[in-house]
């Protein structure tokens, strides 16, 4: 098993940087000096990456370390993908001789990668738009139809100074006027002392009813209970396994809120996900929203006869082609969908984790509004 720890990523390493290297140094046949510098090149990133992203994410936490890894990452992730596709380009031009056509393929690749990553970290930087999704919930009451809750999720504030960002958010989010916002979890990577510069502005959301926080898989890698301290004292309401009861015009409804599935090992006493304490004490036909980071913890919610679940965690893959992947373990990427007596809304994410990149994967702030049958 330890071998197979050992094995895997190295493998996995060749193989992201030996594709790219097949498409773009040796079918090209660049010459000696032009094999040997390409190869030099993507040699260093071979290296440098997973140096540099231990460094960056380890315990210690090396900013500077985790740009540059992160970045590298992206980038030989990108040069990948679309080395793979650019097999389609080499089979539309087998009337071309080798090695014009390996050439041709090789400019290609490099100027639709380079060109899909500088308009992913655009993206990626960018305050998200707004997007706005109607959800009919039919036991809301009439007094809460209309009912509007603003989501953030992933914000994952990191080595990336984004104060700036993080303010324009909130005022993004004011300008929406919700009644209820929320915040589902994966706020930051690190600790309290070092990220609170960026996660302050937070403390300046405005909403009429409440403003909701639960801990997503990342506040586990670090401080997740420091992580809710902090954010109950921004005048958040932590909803750590808890729920809060809302009233508005004679109707009621509960926001519950569950900690992420990594809670369990965290070795944190009380952490990790308890439905049944969260929903402790709900009213009889008073619907339910629940906070939750990952799509898949409506399996629960589905049993537990919860009305809507909003959550995060996927980031709508980030990374295109890498939703292939996350689809492997979530059961929705983005969007609305309906599992049996559940609505389940899976949020693209308002930041982005490590590469500051989203290929066509947007990032979001999303504005739900609750009907009424």
């Amino acid at each position: 098993m330890r071998g197979q720890l050992v094995v895997v990523p190295i493998l996995a390493m060749l193989l992201l940087y030996g594709v790219p290297w097949w498409t773009l140094v040796l079918a090209p046949e660049w010459g000696l000096a032009g094999t040997i510098a390409g190869t030099v090149v993507l040699a260093a990133g071979l290296v440098t990456m997973p140096v540099a992203m231990f460094r960056g994410h380890a315990k210690r936490q090396s900013d500077a370390s985790a740009r540059l890894g992160d970045s590298l990452l992206a980038v030989i992730w990108v040069l990948f993908s679309w080395s793979i596709l650019s097999l389609v380009l080499r089979l539309a031009l087998l009337g071309v001789e080798d090695p014009l056509r390996s050439r041709i393929v090789a400019g290609a690749t490099v100027l639709v990668a380079a060109g899909l990553l500088v308009h992913g970290n655009r993206v990626a930087m960018r305050v998200p738009p707004v997007k706005r999704t109607d959800v009919v919930i039919p036991r809301l009451g009439p007094g809460l139809d209309g009912l509007t809750i603003a989501v953030l999720t992933d914000t994952h504030f990191g080595p990336i100074d984004r104060t700036k960002w993080s303010e324009q958010v909130v005022a993004a989010v004011n300008a929406l006027e919700a009644d209820v916002v929320c915040h589902a979890g994966d706020l930051a990577d690190g600790a309290v002392a070092k990220r609170r510069k960026q996660v302050d502005p937070l403390g300046g959301v405005q909403a009429a009813l409440g403003r909701f926080y639960i801990t997503g898989n990342h506040e586990y890698f670090g401080e997740a209970q420091a992580w809710l301290d902090h954010m109950a004292g921004l005048g958040w309401d932590t909803l750590h396994n808890r729920s809060t009861l809302i009233e508005r015009d004679g109707d009621r409804i509960l926001f519950a809120g569950i900690d992420d599935p990594t809670g369990t090992a965290s070795g944190l006493p009380g952490h990790g996900p308890d439905l049944a304490a969260a929903l402790a004490g709900r009213p009889d036909d008073v619907p339910v929203v629940l906070l939750a980071h990952q799509p898949k913890q409506v399996r629960e919610a589905r049993e537990a006869d919860v009305d809507l679940q909003i959550s995060g965690h996927t980031h709508g893959g980030q990374i295109w082609p890498f939703h292939l992947l996350v689809r492997l373990d979530q059961p929705t990427l983005s969007g609305l969908t309906r599992h049996g007596p559940t609505q389940l809304y899976n949020s693209r994410g308002t930041g982005f984790w490590g590469p500051p990149f989203r290929v066509f994967a947007p990032s979001e702030i999303t504005l739900l509004t609750l009907r009424s049958a």
